[in-house]
């Protein structure tokens, strides 16, 4: 082989040069689309359709529990809702879970004070014996507690959590009441528990309306290493600790009629506006179809996936498509343990440099307050120019703290995926989560349309951006990715 000349080493190197340059070139967007964003920040919050999609779904389908009789209408409304809203491309992904039913659930405390209890089960939570069961029940002030707890004292009992949620704005304290409910069950089944009961994981105080949600269950191969769990409301569990504080033996009733019964098939939803540019590259917003059955999940996550809507119809009205693919995801049961999520990224794991920017809605409806990022320096001065677009609706920038994803979206987030958190006020988010209070009189049209206008100034600022955020495989791995 010859040696090059000196003056192709040159030019070699000049070119190499000039593509490290490209590839740490700061991200920015231009003055045409920053006004742009400005405007459609306005259009937006004025704009109905999110309250009309979450209307439409909560009345003509309710509640959409996974595998439920309403799953496939749902996927049908959405497939529907998706085309009459203009999309260029709807289409459908397959997502394969076991189905877990609830058919009745019943409780009551028989010694020493008979009497009623309101609960509701768990999701992946075993039924009990035909005719119920019944035990002494054993009360700890943690997870922690339980958890050194000597297996003697748990044994044919039914252990009980009374951890009561604190109202925050950020809603943090759900980790550690949603902690409980679905590590709870699998500590106390691993020692011997007949079964489980919690405080529901829930700010209400005063309602008789048990919180429902899922557990750690996941060891689908051998169902019967699950045992009954519950929660409480909260007023039971307050009268339940006043029964327990008396030091005499307490004991509950249970009959839980639920159960896995094999998997099921559903469907993530997607709609996509093609990027007049770039088709390719995608900004991905979403929200996830399925809700649990108590209510009829206008709040989780009817809201997230009309917010989503919302959001890409009014960049649909646009003169123009934006540079970047808009794509929007109803996701399949997020609820039952993010199957949607993780389906949608092990599909799309190997394409995951192709994902500009993107996030999930899923934490009701009240506004979004703040922003965090998870992306590449050279974008931070992109993300302080969005930020500054939000910042008249009440909107801040947390430079400090990354960004996730939201639920179903943290999985790609994981595999590397540059990520927003948009985070919503949760002050009484959690009052009505995961409880038949979970109806659209919950949601305010205003507050509503800000998530609107939040939605659509990123998504549209991002498919117009000189340059991406980052995303490549494990390029977020730092920063505690898809936590």
């Amino acid at each position: 082989m010859q040696r090059p000349t000196l003056t192709l080493l040159a030019a070699s190197l000049m070119l190499v040069t000039g593509l490290t340059c490209a590839a740490d070139a700061p991200t920015t967007i231009p003055a045409s689309a920053v006004q742009t964003a400005e405007q459609l920040r306005d259009k937006a919050m004025h704009d109905s359709t999110a309250y009309d999609v979450v209307t439409s779904l909560t009345t003509e389908v309710g509640a959409r529990m996974a595998g439920s009789v309403n799953d496939p209408r749902a996927r049908a409304w959405a497939i529907a809702k998706f085309k009459a809203l203009g999309f260029d491309k709807v289409y459908t992904e397959a997502v394969t879970y076991p189905l877990w039913v609830r058919r009745s659930e019943h409780g009551a405390i028989v010694a020493p004070f008979p009497q009623p209890l309101d609960l509701i089960a768990l999701g992946y939570s075993s039924g009990t014996p035909k005719g119920g069961l019944t035990a002494q029940v054993v009360q700890f002030a943690s997870l922690d507690a339980l958890k050194a707890a000597d297996p003697a004292s748990i044994k044919g009992k039914i252990v009980y959590i009374g951890y009561r949620m604190h109202r925050t704005k950020d809603g943090h304290d759900y980790g550690i009441g949603g902690g409980i409910r679905e590590e709870g069950p699998l500590v106390a089944a691993s020692k011997g528990a007949a079964a489980f009961l919690l405080r529901s994981a829930g700010t209400d105080a005063n309602s008789r309306t048990p919180h429902t949600g899922v557990t750690d269950f996941s060891d689908f191969a051998h169902p019967d290493k699950a045992i009954p769990a519950a929660a409480l409301s909260n007023p039971d569990a307050d009268q339940l600790e006043r029964v327990l504080a008396y030091g005499k033996p307490v004991s509950i009733k249970l009959d839980l009629d639920c159960g896995i019964v094999g998997q099921y098939t559903g469907y993530n939803v997607i709609g996509e506006l093609t990027g007049r540019k770039y088709p390719d590259q995608v900004v991905v917003i979403g929200g996830h179809l399925d809700s649990w059955d108590p209510g009829t999940g206008a709040i989780d996550d009817g809201a997230g996936v009309a917010i989503a809507l919302g959001a890409a119809k009014v960049i649909h009205d646009l003169p123009q498509r934006p540079d970047r693919t808009v794509r929007v995801v109803a996701f399949a049961n997020e609820e039952m343990g993010l199957w949607g999520g993780r389906a949608y990224a092990d599909k799309h794991a190997a394409e995951v440099g192709k994902f500009q920017l993107g996030t999930e809605s899923d934490l009701g409806a009240a506004p979004v307050y703040q922003m965090r990022a998870s992306v590449k320096p050279q974008a931070r001065g992109a993300i302080e120019q969005i930020a500054k677009v939000l910042a008249p609706i009440g909107v801040t920038y947390d430079p400090t703290h990354p960004g996730g994803g939201g639920s179903d979206l943290s999985q790609m987030h994981l595999r590397g995926m540059a990520a927003l958190s948009l985070d919503q006020d949760a002050t009484n988010y959690f009052d009505w989560h995961h409880t038949a209070n979970d109806t659209l009189d919950k949601i305010n049209p205003q507050e509503l349309a800000q998530n609107v206008a939040v939605y659509a100034v990123f998504t549209y600022m991002a498919a117009q951006a000189d340059g991406d955020f980052g995303s490549a495989p494990g390029a977020f791995a730092h920063d505690g990715a898809g936590e």
